[in-house]
């Protein structure tokens, strides 16, 4: 059984292929149970419902939503939560994601902003409205920093990705909507859903990496932050390793939490249905 929980939408989010696309490939790559899990939004999960009954694919209801963690004694951090199986028709996990687009959209034009005052430095031409209407026009899902960036290649001011972050759009940051974790867990559970900890140990990205490496610390600072509002863990992720996944399927299972695994495409390159995750998983959304 191929499985994957863990995919984003160009529709909806920040991936590569739109999220008819995703499913074509998904059916094409064999996968038995998938879920699109696109940032701070669910606005194509009808579409996504419709096209695994059209491919024959087993589907859970995803969302990737992302939470400011206030952990003691440091600054806070950035963390993912995975929402599942939750009601797509809830109003109010719908008024809050819309809140948090509004939000993202108006980031995204303070962030440029800042960008302006650093080309003004450096003798560059600032970013005008017309500028600015061809970054959104660019935009299929959630509006944010990748989109600005592939302008930046775009125009010339940066060779690519990793420059654009470096040399501008982490310096000219401007606070994410202030999610907290508290909050997510209710979101998520008053529209009849389950919370999951995103890649916990995941290298490159809003993880708990940010806080210590060590796995034991880790663990430690879910149970004594975050048990009461999460109801699982996601043990595989593409950036996970061996050690990884047995210190965190024994987590979970000491704590009877639920397990999942995804590989997290963007399709950059595509690598969805490409973990080895146990059928085990499946079963648990079957009870």
């Amino acid at each position: 059984m191929k499985i994957d929980l863990h995919i984003h939408t160009k529709s909806c989010s920040d991936g590569n292929l739109s999220v008819e696309e995703v499913f074509q490939e998904a059916k094409r790559r064999n996968i038995d149970l998938m879920s699109t899990t696109d940032h701070d939004s669910i606005d194509c999960q009808e579409r996504a419902i419709a096209l695994a009954g059209r491919y024959g694919i087993s589907y859970i209801t995803g969302v990737e939503l992302n939470v400011t963690f206030r952990y003691p004694g440091s600054k806070p951090v950035s963390l993912d939560f995975l929402g599942y199986r939750y009601d797509i028709g809830n109003q109010e996990l719908k008024d809050k994601l819309q809140l948090m687009r509004e939000h993202r959209e108006a980031r995204a034009r303070q962030i440029l902003e800042k960008l302006n005052v650093e080309f003004e430095k450096e003798n560059i031409e600032r970013f005008t409205e017309e500028d600015i209407k061809k970054i959104q026009d660019s935009v299929d899902g959630a509006f944010g920093r990748p989109h600005i960036a592939n302008y930046l290649i775009e125009k010339g001011i940066v060779s690519d990705k990793q420059e654009a972050f470096d040399k501008y759009l982490v310096k000219c940051d401007v606070p994410k909507y202030p999610l907290s974790l508290a909050e997510a867990s209710r979101l998520i559970r008053n529209a009849s859903g389950i919370l999951v900890h995103a890649h916990p140990n995941d290298p490159n990205g809003t993880s708990l990496v940010t806080i210590t490496r060590d796995l034991d610390e880790q663990t430690k600072v879910i149970e004594k932050y975050m048990l009461e509002y999460i109801d699982g863990v996601e043990c595989w992720h593409s950036r996970h390793d061996a050690r990884t996944v047995a210190h965190y399927t024994g987590f979970a299972r000491k704590h009877r939490l639920i397990v999942t695994g995804g590989s997290d495409c963007h399709q950059k390159p595509i690598i969805m249905g490409t973990l080895d995750i146990p059928d085990y998983v499946a079963e648990q959304f079957r009870r």
